[in-house]
């Protein structure tokens, strides 16, 4: 889950976080030394490649990036195990 996706479901009361999320979440990433990455051009690019299994276009996004920068994904959801990604969980 991204950021923007986590900030979402606070606001939305999908997840509940201590306000303000933002600071809360980046702490918490700093403090178990998680790196964010940032949504690049080649990444949009491969949306265009992958494979219609999973249709959370949050979700499409974070098998994007972990597919071309070869970095695992933590999730439970199970639909993430039809892509060729690492998955930590």
């Amino acid at each position: 889950m991204g950021l923007w996706e986590i900030l979402i479901n606070v606001q939305s009361g999908k997840l509940n976080l201590p306000r303000p999320a933002g600071p809360y979440v980046l702490k918490k990433l700093a403090e178990n030394g998680i790196e964010m990455l940032s949504i690049s051009v080649d990444h949009l690019l491969a949306l265009d490649r992958l494979p219609m299994h999973h249709r959370d276009p949050f979700d499409r996004m974070l098998i994007c990036q972990s597919l071309r920068e070869k970095v695992p994904i933590i999730t439970s959801d199970p639909m993430f195990r039809r892509y060729p990604v690492d998955i930590i969980w």
